[in-house]
């Protein structure tokens, strides 16, 4: 996981997981189905903690987020 910096609208966070199981693509696309260019990913709870630096980053990056 890291923060694009140099992305066209802003900075974005970039995520790296599984791609989800049929089951579980299914259940997401129940709420909300995913457009053509997004996908359905896992990402473990041991993640949590980049997750929060990089958000971090992505916020020092760009305070309008």
């Amino acid at each position: 996981m890291w923060v694009d910096t140099e992305a066209a609208e802003g900075p974005e966070l970039v995520l790296q997981g599984k791609f989800a199981d049929a089951a579980t693509r299914a259940a997401c696309s129940q709420d909300s189905l995913p457009a053509d260019d997004e996908g359905v990913i896992r990402i473990p709870a041991r993640m949590v903690e980049q997750i929060r630096k990089a958000c971090d980053a992505a916020e020092a990056t760009s305070p309008q987020l």
